[in-house]
């Protein structure tokens, strides 16, 4: 698949109607006249969702806007974003617009290798246990594979089996047995549980204890994605301060996120409104997302921001590096058109490639928050937003 033939820097694309915002779209996305339908229709049919969860009684629905600007890794991306808080699309196309001046961002992701576990309990002897556990763990990774050979056939599969010890638990000693499955495009919940039920058997066996949980973790450290900008001091002033001072005072924004905990928490909120926006516009698992990026920001036992922010002679430098386990196939993605529309907009041709794009559209959120914060103070472009529905609110008398 392949977007941007034309850029995705659209010049007054907000003062367009809808219809014409539709047909822009269609002409660098390459959609289908039936795509290009598929927007102005309704969006997840009853029926449909009828079949993805139980006890449906309707059809919730969110804006689903595009992010605009964003040169990454040299090639243009239109970014769908589906999102109810005002300001957050205008914020991120913004920032896009300020790194594209710049070159855009850089960004990659690792290969998608999720982590299942087995935690073992009352088992006697564990150096023993570890030692049978790592002599099987060839003939245990077989058998993983085993339970999804299709997995296997394009590349992915059962990839390693590594052991670790909690000695401080209210439940006594645990011997936490990790799967490591490559799972390709997938996010791979269904596929890694499936595997660790499918060994827990024979890994209860050899450890001699009790298996009590067996079940991914969405501490997807080992599918970290990362991107990175460089910004010169001649592109950032702003609100009567010159581009260093602008520069200075991000870098202090950050510093402060960086000590202070309840500062990280909001600083990584404004981080995840634009990842957060790409997973729900593209059908992917938000909420395992946000798990993930938040043990991330605390692996080091203190609460920190996702982002790092310098000063590198005349050029403000921002980087970005988390947990993303998303998924351009399998879940529920061919039960809504829509997810599967904007993967088209987007031009996702992998997981990996999904998520260096939201890596990317976070670090931009980042800075687009940051900005503002120092400068003209947040509420400026957020509440002129918001006043818009407000008098939508009053006209319709809702």
């Amino acid at each position: 698949m392949h977007n941007g033939t034309q850029g995705s820097r659209i010049a007054g694309f907000s003062r367009l109607c809808r219809s014409d915002r539709v047909a822009s779209l269609v002409a660098r996305a390459g959609l289908a006249d039936a795509e290009a339908a598929e927007l102005l229709n309704g969006p997840l049919s009853f029926e449909a969702a009828d079949h993805v969860i139980e006890n449906a009684i309707g059809v919730l629905g969110l804006p689903l806007g595009v992010g605009l600007n964003f040169l990454i890794n040299g090639r243009d991306r239109l970014v769908p974003m589906a999102i109810e808080e005002p300001s957050v699309v205008a914020a991120a196309s913004y920032a896009a617009r300020l790194a594209r001046e710049a070159g855009g961002f850089i960004a990659d992701a690792d290969p998608a290798c999720m982590i299942g576990q087995i935690h073992l309990l009352s088992v006697p002897d564990l150096p023993a246990a570890r030692q049978r556990l790592e002599s099987a763990s060839p003939r245990l990774l077989q058998a993983a594979d085993a339970v999804h050979p299709n997995l296997v056939r394009r590349g992915g599969g059962a990839r390693a089996i590594e052991l670790r010890e909690l000695k401080g638990t209210s439940c006594g000693p645990v011997l936490v047995v990790h799967l490591v499955v490559d799972v390709g495009d997938a996010m791979g919940a269904n596929i890694v549980n499936t595997m660790v039920e499918a060994i827990a058997p024979e890994v209860t066996a050899l450890s001699g204890g009790e298996a009590r949980l067996c079940i991914l973790s969405n501490l997807a450290d080992r599918r970290l994605a990362r991107a990175s900008v460089r910004l010169p001091f001649e592109i950032l002033p702003a609100c009567g301060l010159d581009g260093g001072e602008v520069a200075q005072r991000v870098v202090e924004a950050w510093a402060l996120a960086a000590a202070d905990p309840y500062r990280a928490a909001t600083h990584n909120k404004g981080v995840m409104n634009g990842i957060d926006a790409v997973a729900l516009a593209t059908g992917n698992d938000w909420r395992g997302i946000e798990a993930g990026a938040h043990a991330w920001a605390a692996r080091n036992g203190n609460y920190g921001p996702l982002t790092t922010w310098a000063v590198e002679e005349d050029t403000l430098r921002g980087a970005i590096e988390l947990p993303l386990a998303v998924a351009t196939v399998g879940g529920h993605l061919e039960l809504n058109p829509r997810a599967r529309l904007s993967l088209r907009v987007l031009g996702a041709e992998s997981a990996r490639d999904l998520a260096a794009v939201m890596a990317a559209v976070g670090l931009g959120q980042n800075l687009a928050a940051l900005r503002a914060l120092v400068t003209e103070g947040i509420q400026r472009g957020h509440m002129a937003l918001h006043a818009r529905g407000l008098a939508l609110r009053a006209r319709t008398g809702s």
